[in-house]
């Protein structure tokens, strides 16, 4: 980051490796990212991914990942989502804790402050924020409370209102009680997260929740069916420019190949 520059932190989501959606591949999906990631004219200084990072599980999946995104020359700052594992996931990545304990985290990136906060419940789909990660959180934010953060998520904490994706949604008592510990924490600048595979903006506790599309498959706007179906809106990724106190947040679509 040059002088007078601001700070970039960019975000992939919902890589999915290891999937096979109606006949794409994911792998293909994250090089085309890739790709339109080292052609910006500005380089991103950090890389958040938010979650599904793959479809199994599996440490070759996780390894094929780190292989494709190696040219970034970035590591890769993960939190999990309902697809991955977590005892694979920490292996494969370095993060803390051990077996099924949530994997959430805390990154220095020098002006900013990146709070991964695990909302994946085991077997499920939809996720959950339980009495000790809302604990945790609170304790890992009044650590560091004069210093602009971001806080990572895959379950969005935000009603879609599209019933297929409100099913699989973060719990309400969740994202009532992660409101309680934002009042609490006004460094809080923005909550980033997946799961969603289309972009959204709400609000939660004043600040704006923004959710990034899926480097793979985009999810249908549907306000009317249970069913998650997938649509040909193009993939992509986010960038957060932060400079002088402020964040600013970019969703940069990905063109299709010539």
């Amino acid at each position: 980051m040059s002088d007078g520059a601001p700070y970039l932190l960019l975000q992939i989501s919902d890589t999915h490796l290891g999937a096979n959606w109606e006949d794409v591949d994911p792998d293909e999906s994250v090089l085309r990212a890739v790709e339109a990631i080292l052609a910006l004219d500005d380089r991103p200084d950090a890389l958040l991914v938010s979650g599904d990072l793959t479809q199994n599980g599996t440490p070759e999946e996780y390894a094929r990942l780190r292989e494709l995104l190696a040219p970034l020359d970035l590591e890769p700052h993960v939190l999990p989502g309902n697809h991955d594992l977590r005892g694979p996931l920490r292996e494969a990545f370095g993060l803390p804790g051990e077996n099924e304990e949530p994997a959430s985290h805390v990154v220095d990136l020098g002006p900013l402050r990146l709070v991964c906060l695990d909302s994946i419940v085991p077997g499920a789909e939809g996720g959950a924020l339980d009495e000790g990660r809302i604990e945790w959180l609170d304790a890992a934010l009044a650590e560091e409370p004069r210093k602009a953060t971001v806080l990572a998520m895959h379950h969005p904490p935000l009603r879609s209102e599209m019933p297929g994706f409100e099913r699989i949604a973060l719990a309400a008592a969740g994202r009532e009680a992660l409101a309680g510990v934002l009042d609490r924490h006004p460094q809080v600048l923005r909550i980033v997260a997946g799961h969603v595979h289309r972009t959204i903006v709400a609000e939660l506790a004043g600040r704006a929740v923004v959710t990034v599309p899926s480097t793979y498959l985009q999810a249908a706007l549907d306000f009317s069916t249970e069913r998650i179906t997938m649509a040909p809106d193009p993939p992509g990724f986010a960038i957060h420019a932060f400079h002088d106190g402020t964040l600013a947040t970019h969703i940069q679509p990905i063109a299709p190949p010539r």
